[in-house]
């Protein structure tokens, strides 16, 4: 690892120079040689011959500088743009950083309509990302090829292990230098041996798993694999797999919380096994509406830090930061919490009462924002795009003890209350509470 830093440092100060002058650091200084290593005890990773252990978050766009402050290696993207520049931007700032890049391949899904039988989609797509590795393998900062994401996520074709094999070989014959693999949604037997029979030219895979991530050593056990991957997606419990009222809304963990099971589950699960993990990439260094507008980035909609992040650097580093996020409870309605499925009567001027406990370890002044808006309709999976639903006006009475009365919005319907907790610092935790205003739809 040290030899790996020295280069990275060193090849940092040679992009500054180089970029001064105009010419192109991946043209100067050629690529990383990564590996994947069978050793006595598994498997390893490797570049240019020294030990690399992933110590990365999922990142489209998000902010590389904090990722390297913080403790991190590297970063993962689900796409390459179309804009060579804004790619090689990408890349240098990487290396600047000293992250390097696990390289998203766009492949189309079986979900979104792409057909695994059109063998001219299929020609047409493989040239596309052929371009695409022919143009950055070379750069310094690529880590390796990631190839589609979740295909197998409400996908039934077995031929797109085929697509996915002839990328990878592909991939193989332009680009001796860097792995190849795709990342799996889940993990089980019948999905182990498709892509033993039909993509075992991959290097490794990936796998993603949220709440089941407890799972992952029974999983690989019960599917007989013994190669190597990297969790190339794990984070707070699922939407999909937390409690749910009784109308059908998500419980959401808040920050604190969640920040607690990212340490227990990169503790116990993902640095717990040194033999084929390689690895992984928390998700998401960033913010993202999914269900809510905070379930699954690790920062707010403002760029504030929240537990989560600070937890990523005691794991990644040994060492908290200077400056921490505050710590939050669960928010209570009514002295009630929001697995007990609150419905809010619908009389005029009746006030509600909310509680959320904050305390920040600087001791540090806190500022509170509160908000409704109406639930979520959404019904995407695999991170598809949602639409922010509304806020709803209401009248509001914030305290600084973190108490808040409210009425009730007046229309009938599923709502959720959000607090969101600022330190002046740059950081924040946050937390809210479905509910709903009159009677319940039957389930």
């Amino acid at each position: 690892m040290k030899r790996v830093l020295v280069r990275l440092a060193l090849r940092a100060i040679a992009c500054l120079a180089l970029c001064a002058s105009g010419v192109s650091v991946a043209a100067a200084d050629g690529p990383a040689v990564v590996r994947v290593v069978a050793t006595a005890d598994g498997y390893q990773l490797q570049v240019d011959g020294t030990p690399f252990r992933i110590r990365g978050a999922g990142l489209q766009d998000g902010d590389q500088e904090a990722l390297a402050a913080r403790g991190a290696n590297s970063f993962r993207t689900w796409h390459t743009a179309e804009d060579p520049a804004r790619v090689r931007a990408m890349l240098d700032r990487a290396q600047r950083n000293g992250l390097m890049v696990a390289m998203g391949l766009h492949v189309g899904k079986e979900r979104h309509g792409f057909d695994f039988g059109d063998a001219a989609a299929i020609a047409a797509q493989q040239a596309r990302l052929l371009e695409q590795v022919r143009a950055y393998k070379d750069h310094p900062a690529v880590l390796m090829w990631v190839v589609g994401n979740e295909l197998n996520l409400e996908g039934r074709d077995p031929r797109v292990w085929d697509v996915v094999e002839a990328i990878t070989r592909a991939i193989h014959a332009d680009d001796p230098n860097h792995p190849v693999m795709t990342p799996l949604a889940g993990f089980d037997p019948a999905l182990a041996d498709l892509l033993r029979t039909r993509a075992p030219s991959l290097d490794l895979i990936g796998v993603q798993l949220y709440g089941d991530i407890v799972d992952l050593p029974r999983k690989l056990e019960a599917a007989r694999w013994d190669g190597p991957y990297v969790v190339t997606e794990w984070g707070p419990t699922g939407h999909w797999e937390s409690p749910l009222t009784s109308w059908g809304a998500p419980v959401e963990d808040d920050a604190s919380r969640k920040a607690a099971l990212l340490v227990d589950r990169y503790t116990r699960i993902i640095e717990a096994d040194a033999a084929q993990g390689l690895g992984s990439y928390v998700f998401l260094w960033g913010q993202k509406q999914e269900r809510t507008p905070t379930w699954y980035g690790l920062f707010l909609s403002g760029g504030e830090s929240t537990p989560g992040v600070d937890a990523m650097q005691q794991l990644w580093t040994g060492r908290w930061p200077a400056n921490r996020a505050p710590a939050i409870s669960p928010l209570r309605i009514d002295a009630r919490v929001a697995t007990d499925s609150v419905v809010l009567v619908l009389v005029p001027d009746a006030e509600h009462r909310a509680q959320v406990v904050v305390t920040d370890p600087d001791g540090d002044p806190l500022v509170y924002r509160w908000s409704v808006r109406e639930e979520s309709r959404a019904t995407s999976i695999g991170g598809d795009p949602e639409t922010l639903p509304p806020q709803v006006p209401l009248r509001l009475a914030a305290h600084a003890d973190g108490t808040l009365r409210f009425s009730a919005p007046t229309t009938p319907g599923a709502y959720r209350l959000f607090v969101e907790v600022r330190d002046g610092q740059g950081h924040a935790a946050y937390a809210n509470f479905p509910f709903h205003v009159g009677p319940p739809p039957a389930q």
